[in-house]
């Protein structure tokens, strides 16, 4: 039952895209409320939450639309 659920966010587009969104808002709350904790891990696996940051304070407009259009297709597509 868990493989289910673990496998449906990476075969399902949407639930990807929805994954990553999340992923890229969450890093980029995280840092402007605590910059030291992202800033000190530029590289290795924990360097991917800072490159996450940094992608959602820099293309932040981008993301912010790609956030509604993701919501309204979940909410009215899905």
């Amino acid at each position: 039952m868990f493989s289910f659920f673990f496998q449906s966010a990476i075969f399902n587009f949407q639930s990807l895209l929805t994954v990553v969104l999340l992923l890229i808002c969450t890093c980029a709350y995280i840092r402007s409320l605590f910059p030291s904790l992202l800033d000190r891990n530029k590289v290795g696996l924990l360097g991917t939450f800072w490159k996450c940051a940094r992608i959602g304070e820099r293309k932040s407009p981008y993301v912010a639309v790609c956030c509604v259009v993701m919501a309204l297709s979940i909410l009215f597509w899905s």
